[in-house]
């Protein structure tokens, strides 16, 4: 691994390998706490954030590093200064570049003409840290992660794309089921089903919602994602069937829910579901912080 700019670019070895690690930093974190003494990151944030700000930053600081967080008060990224200049610098004086960005493009540039490791935090087309910290938080439910039944409800997004790779390399089955117009990218979905016969993975996508029924855990986020001028009230009747509720998780007959939040109460998920005992929320974000930490220690070692 040089960089983590998408969960394709991971063999299924070195998937595993990631979440193991994960697990064993989790649970031995005094083993690891000098992992990136002297060593600086630099956070590039483009977008808001709680939990990648936050995970990343006290994960650093867990792990004996340094961390340096940069927002856009100078203005947007490559406007004042070029993405590549803008790489080229930090990489004089960081050990790391963890970027949160709009577009996919700024990420690619940044590992480009970088010449330390860039970590990607979330852009347009892929989240792969909270995929990452999603599938160690199934494998702290289940055994055997590839005989997981996960369905993701909703609209398809950069979540989706990258909860898709991560089965699809580890083996296991995802159901997408998404209001007609709302799939995931096509060409993602393309490389996902190639993966899939790679790995003996299983992906299904439809619109059908009745399609929910049989799985372990279902995952929903946003109807509408961070910048999308959409508004709630011209897509509300097209998603309301796909509000995960208590009905619909009876349906599914799953006993786990997650989402990356932040979430709309009440909109995609009722407070009922959010607050229930198989909600896995909260370990989902805590194990952002060590999912993260993992790749942190493998690119930085």
């Amino acid at each position: 691994m040089k960089h983590l700019l998408s969960i394709k670019d991971l063999t299924q070895q070195q998937l595993q390998d990631l979440l193991a690690l994960a697990k064993t930093i989790k649970a031995n974190p005094a083993e690891y706490c000098h992992a990136l003494a002297g060593k600086s990151v630099v956070m590039l944030f483009e977008k808001p954030s709680l939990r990648t700000r936050v995970s990343f930053d006290i994960g650093i600081h867990k792990l004996g590093g340094h961390c340096l967080y940069l927002d856009q008060q100078n203005g947007e990224l490559g406007k004042r200064e070029s993405v590549a200049d803008f790489a080229a610098n930090l990489s004089c004086w960081a050990d790391a570049i963890v970027a949160r960005t709009y577009s996919h493009t700024t990420i690619e540039q940044l590992a480009q003409h970088g010449s330390v490791p860039v970590i990607n935090a979330l852009s347009d087309l892929y989240h792969p840290c909270q995929a990452l910290a999603d599938f160690l938080t199934l494998s702290e439910q289940f055994e055997d992660v590839s005989r997981v039944k996960l369905a993701y409800v909703g609209d398809g997004n950069n979540v989706t794309h990258s909860l898709m790779y991560c089965a699809a390399i580890l083996g296991a089955s995802m159901t997408v089921i998404c209001p007609a117009g709302h799939f995931p990218d096509g060409y993602v979905v393309a490389e996902v089903q190639a993966l899939a016969k790679r790995y003996g993975g299983q992906l299904v996508l439809t619109a059908d919602i009745d399609a929910i029924a049989g799985h372990d855990a279902i995952y929903t986020d946003t109807w509408i994602s961070m910048g999308d001028p959409t508004s709630l009230a011209d897509i509300k009747a097209k998603f309301a069937p796909y509000q995960v509720n208590q009905a619909l998780m009876a349906k599914a007959g799953a006993e786990f829910f997650m989402h990356c939040l932040p979430a709309h109460r009440g909109v995609e998920v009722t407070d009922e579901v959010m607050d229930g005992t198989g909600s896995l929320i909260l370990q989902q974000a805590e194990n952002r912080m060590h999912a993260q930490n993992a790749v942190l220690v493998t690119l930085l070692s």
